[in-house]
């Protein structure tokens, strides 16, 4: 298993000079992605997992510039996204033109607020689902901006970030399609002071193993977090 991690999570960083030009844009949410070595052994894990790492700070105080994140890919195939699932996502053509995005496989992270069929509104420092307030406790401060009401489609999801005031999220461009969606976060490995789960729902047992032993190794190895962050 620590050869696994190593090949897994120590390869290079996409972070080439378009990303981080655009990344110095404060609003904008992009995460570089560790990119594992060709390994026949690795194939499986790469299929249903991945690992991904902050740029900006549009999900403090939850997530901070510099954590690296599990991202389990495989749980959505047999059911759908829910609300308080913190995903990666491939931004609607809207937000990569709004943003001036040119690299198609830029991906954007933040929680998923509303779900298919509901009506969002944000006013007055509060976010409402079906006109029913929405407890928040992982906002860095209460929205300063109006939203809505807009009823989301069938398969469609409202997605915003933790910092409400300084995230590029649906709340500029709309809904955002399933189809779009990656994955969701398991939780922090790196920094080691920061490990912690941020599944909404309790892990299923395949991936609490998994994050278990990566949180472990990283543990035991905490100078190994700073492999493939060089530079950034």
């Amino acid at each position: 298993m620590a050869t696994m991690l190593l090949l897994m999570i120590g390869g290079a960083v996409f972070a080439d000079s378009q990303v981080s030009s655009i990344n110095r844009r404060p609003q904008e949410d992009f995460i570089a992605q560790s990119s594992p070595f060709e390994d026949q052994d690795l194939e499986q894990f790469r299929q249903d997992f991945e690992t991904r790492f902050m740029q900006s700070g549009s999900m403090e105080p939850t997530l901070e510039v510099g954590d690296k994140v599990l991202v389990d890919k495989h749980t959505y195939r047999s059911s759908p996204p829910q609300r308080g699932d913190i995903v990666i996502y491939s931004p609607p053509s809207s937000a990569q033109i709004s943003a001036q995005i040119e690299d198609s496989q830029i991906v954007f992270l933040h929680r998923i607020v509303g779900i298919p069929g509901e009506t969002i509104e944000v006013r007055n420092g509060q976010t409402y689902v079906d006109d029913s307030p929405l407890d928040e406790t992982y906002l860095a401060e209460p929205p300063a901006y109006q939203f809505g009401p807009m009823q989301l489609s069938e398969n469609a999801y409202l997605i915003l970030g933790d910092n409400r005031n300084s995230s590029y999220d649906g709340h500029v461009w709309g809904e955002l399609l399933q189809e779009s969606i990656v994955g969701k976060v398991i939780g922090i490995y790196c920094p080691v002071e920061r490990q912690t789960g941020l599944d909404s729902q309790p892990l299923r047992e395949n991936n609490q193993a998994i994050f278990s032993e990566i949180l472990s190794f990283f543990k035991e190895s905490p100078s190994l977090c700073s492999i493939g962050t060089e530079g950034l």
